[in-house]
């Protein structure tokens, strides 16, 4: 894209700048013994994104993650993340992304499960195969607050992402796979149907425990299956947010299990963690980004009177800030003071924080999106956005 000089110009250039896809690559994907004819589009929009292969074809298991996670923010990143983490291994280059087509939605769901004693089996009307839960146990044997206290739920979520690879003639096949476990960092029960809801805190060493432990368990699983016999697969750990929170969970530690092996034992840790501005963590761990922050929640204060105050979430990936979003509710009465504030925030966008961070800052008012600020890293101009 051209760079763009004046901020309103950027905003009536960005309706007309369309990216052009130009020409398709035609691959083949064999599939039960059939070949398919599928479409490598040639657009990548950076090289953090992986191209797909269309028609579309969308997980096995759809619909698991948003009925799992506790929070919208733990949706995306739980999916967003394991892509990053991927990258360690499938590079954006070399490989294709597809979403799961191996586990299925009925797989996830028993995986899911709590472990049945025989007679838990009895009463819900299943058989021995059916008892293939990860979670633990819970035998009945105390009360209820005792029994969930001493066997939480710990994994909430299972995600597989696959990565393909194309050869000189077109074929596609499946060189990698990639598996999020999402586990909870807070555990929710009920002691009584439609009763009070209880909350057991975990913490971060359980985690780390039990999480691996299901890790080695699911690999076992996964190697069982002709499709993932003789492929990489790496595995990552992912601690979910409670339902209160306004800032995701992250992934905090994954393994590459090499073809035709099952050991995961070479866990190397993600250093990430996402922060909420302004908040006392952010102030202790990352002082000077926070007083950025301020300083910029004070300009804005300065200039308009409806202001009514923002949030940002900051992502930090090896102790340095790299993604900032930012959202800013406002009250307007007017198109002109929309126009107005988004070019003076733009402004301060460029002045305020360091041109090596992803910056994205949403103004609403009413609910209702007004304008977009985009900022990718390195780059010294924002796009802007106003919505009509």
């Amino acid at each position: 894209m051209k760079k763009m000089y004046p901020l309103l110009l950027s905003v009536i250039l960005l309706a007309g700048c369309t990216p052009n896809f130009g020409s398709n690559d035609k691959v083949v994907q064999k599939k039960n013994n059939k070949k398919e004819t599928s479409i490598v589009s040639s657009y990548q929009i950076s090289s953090n994104y992986y191209k797909n292969i269309y028609p579309y074809k969308t997980s096995k298991s759809r619909g698991l993650v948003v009925g799992n996670l506790n929070t919208s923010y733990d949706i995306d990143e739980f999916e967003t993340g394991l892509m990053r983490v991927a990258q360690k291994n499938y590079s954006p280059d070399d490989y294709l992304f597809q979403e799961g087509q191996v586990l299925s939605k009925d797989t996830v769901t028993k995986w899911l499960n709590r472990k049945y004693t025989s007679e838990q089996l009895k009463a819900n009307g299943l058989s021995a195969k059916d008892n293939i839960g990860l979670n633990p146990l819970k035998d009945g044997k105390g009360t209820a607050r005792q029994q969930n206290e001493k066997n939480p739920i710990y994994l909430t979520q299972i995600l597989e992402q696959d990565y393909l690879t194309k050869d000189s003639k077109g074929n596609v096949k499946l060189a990698g796979v990639a598996i999020g476990l999402a586990l909870n960092s807070v555990y929710y029960y009920q002691k009584e149907k439609y009763g009070s809801t209880y909350e057991v805190k975990i913490s971060q060493n359980t985690l780390n425990e039990k999480g691996k432990q299901i890790a080695r368990e699911v690999v076992q699983r996964l190697r069982n299956m002709s499709a993932l016999k003789n492929v990489p697969i790496t595995i990552a750990l992912y601690k979910q947010q409670s339902k209160d929170s306004v800032i995701p969970g992250n992934y905090f530690a994954y393994a590459t299990v090499e073809k035709n092996s099952t050991n995961v034992d070479n866990w190397k840790e993600v250093n990430e963690k996402y922060y909420l501005f302004p908040s006392e963590s952010a102030t202790r761990a990352h002082r000077d980004d926070e007083k950025n922050f301020e300083n910029f929640k004070a300009d804005i204060e300065d200039f308009f009177p409806n202001y009514t105050g923002c949030i940002g979430r900051a992502r930090y990936s090896d102790g340095q800030l790299v993604d900032l979003s930012i959202d800013i509710p406002i009250q307007f009465h007017g198109q002109a003071e929309v126009i107005g504030f988004t070019q003076y925030v733009a402004g301060l966008v460029v002045k305020t924080f360091p041109d090596y961070v992803n910056l994205q800052v949403n103004i609403t008012s009413n609910n209702e999106a007004k304008a977009l600020i985009a900022r990718e890293a390195n780059e010294k101009d924002p796009i802007v956005h106003i919505y009509k």
